[in-house]
């Protein structure tokens, strides 16, 4: 870095998390009140860059660049690895270039968890218009509803989704416990704050609020199929009851193999009677599905659930988000679900699905999804790939964050956002992977798969075109029956799929589902070619 480059940052003044340092000695600035003083202030400036703090040494208030010789800046980095260890935070990195009496230095402290929390990753299914933003709006602020979904707002932040009412894309959101005690975010769109919860908590619950517009199907199955979930949540209102899109979104969550909870909203809008009616409704649809239905009614109905809760066994709560009945179970049964085991897949090499591309100022091009294996760490040499051509592109990874939380490392199971360098960003789709060298992945245009069709008026025979889900891949594939000449609702059969327009990289043995407007089925891959 050229001191041009340097000076660049500085002839702004200190600012947000930009602190100037002239220089610093053990004598005077490790006595316990300047500390102390230090301290607070380096906690101040982390705080304000969401982890992460960065400090000019050699450099005077007014942000020229004077330099220190080597043994001062020994002595002042010394003092500031000190200051930043008081307050569980430590220095990254450090850059250095020459001043005019010496070297100035750039240092980036970051703040570390001293707790890894748990985290469950929960997508949030239902129909359009039964308060599933709203629910979780509710959920993660404390806040009651005022009757008009005004909690809904913390999740639908496009201008044309506040507008309308209706989510046209996913919307993540958080809240968590720590020492089992309930912590919830006052401001939800509030960066900083998002960072501390993280920071605090001993286990998240990270929702996937999906889209319950039928328009937006392919939008839901990315929410459902893309990401690492651990939990589906499906939404029923009780003025509408179950409809042909409540049976839609839980086939998706039970073709995916997760465990499902479901959620009764909006009972205050309706009577007893009606309640029961929709209850008995939700109960007949479980069963039908093969599913166990239980009702929670109380914190030990929510604890015997925690305990014993399986693919089979479904919670099903009653709840409003404007008298706030039912919340507290939610909370009771969150605060005690089993985090599923990423053992094995924590020792495998790092992998994940790019879900969003999207560039940040003074950050580059950032990369969103949920890692599906092993762990990521800030510096580290990845690859990103396939290309239209199936090669993979080298990058280095910058920073990672989650919910705005700025990490060193980041591990399976977790929704993050990598900043990455190397690599245009028109180069990048949706649906590619960026990995560690060592999981060698592999280009693939075509594959076989065994499938059930669920939904279709016709048949599907060689040649028959559709979109194609796996994980966060969405693709025009054409179908081939490999055993049959053609196969129609309720069959099951082989099928030779071939990605129409560029290769992805796909393992044996992932879940798929496939659609053309209304005609849908589901499957497995099970064999790739080259």
């Amino acid at each position: 870095m050229s001191s041009q480059d340097f000076s660049k940052i500085t002839q702004y003044g200190e600012r947000k998390n930009i602190e100037f340092k002239e220089n610093l000695n053990s004598n005077t600035h490790l006595l316990t009140e300047r500390r102390q003083q230090l301290a607070s202030q380096m906690k101040y400036r982390l705080e304000r860059g969401q982890g992460e703090a960065i400090y000019f040494i050699g450099v005077n208030d007014n942000g020229q660049l004077l330099g220190l010789g080597k043994p001062e800046m020994d002595e002042s980095l010394h003092v500031l690895g000190e200051i930043a260890s008081d307050i569980n935070a430590k220095i990254l990195d450090v850059e250095t270039e020459i001043a005019k009496s010496g070297e100035v230095a750039k240092v980036i402290i970051s703040r570390f968890q001293t707790n890894k929390p748990d985290h469950l990753l929960i997508g949030v299914a239902g129909h359009v218009d039964h308060g599933k933003s709203t629910l979780v709006g509710t959920l993660t602020t404390g806040s009651l509803d005022t009757g008009s979904g005004s909690t809904r707002i913390f999740l639908d932040v496009q201008k044309h989704e506040i507008e309308r009412g209706l989510s046209a894309d996913l919307s993540f959101a958080v809240y968590g416990f720590n020492k089992g005690e309930t912590v919830r975010i006052k401001n939800p769109l509030n960066k900083r704050e998002k960072a501390l919860l993280v920071e605090k908590c001993d286990k998240l619950i990270s929702f996937v609020d999906t889209v319950g517009h039928e328009p937006w199907l392919r939008t839901t199955i990315r929410g459902i199929v893309g990401q690492k979930l651990s939990h589906g949540l499906l939404v029923v209102a009780a003025d509408q009851g179950p409809t042909h899109i409540t049976r839609e979104h839980l086939g998706i969550i039970l073709a995916m193999d997760l465990p499902v909870i479901v959620v009764m909203t909006k009972i205050d809008m309706v009577s007893p009677e009606r309640v029961e009616t929709v209850r008995q409704d939700i109960f007949d649809l479980l069963k039908l599905v093969g599913r166990i239905p239980y009702m929670v009614k109380s914190p030990e109905d929510a604890d015997f659930l925690t305990d014993n809760m399986n693919h089979h066994l479904v919670p099903v709560i009653k709840a409003s988000p404007v008298t706030g009945e039912g919340l507290e179970l939610l909370d009771r049964l969150f605060s005690g679900l089993k985090i599923p085991s990423h053992e094995e897949d924590s020792k495998k090499p790092f992998m994940m699905y790019i879900d969003k591309i999207y560039s940040v100022t003074g950050v580059g091009t950032v990369l969103s999804g949920t890692i599906r294996q092993g762990k990521v760490k800030k510096g580290e040499k990845l690859i990103l790939g396939p290309s239209s051509t199936g090669d993979f592109i080298p990058v280095n990874v910058k920073t990672i964050e989650m919910h705005h939380y700025r990490k060193e490392s980041a591990r399976v199971g977790e929704v993050v956002g990598i900043s990455i360098t190397g690599v245009e960003m028109n180069e990048i789709r949706r649906g590619m992977i960026i990995c560690h060298p060592d999981y060698n992945p592999r280009a693939v245009r075509e594959f076989d798969a065994e499938v059930a069709i669920l939904v279709h008026p016709t048949t599907i025979r060689k040649g028959y075109e559709c979109i194609t889900h796996i994980e966060t891949i969405a693709e025009t594939t054409c179908f081939r029956p490999i055993e049959q000449e053609y196969l129609s609702a309720g069959d099951t059969g082989k099928i030779r799929m071939r990605f129409k327009y560029h290769p992805f990289a796909i393992r044996e043995g992932q879940k798929l589902i496939f659609r053309e407007g209304k005609s849908k089925g589901v499957g497995t891959v099970t064999h790739l070619y080259s």
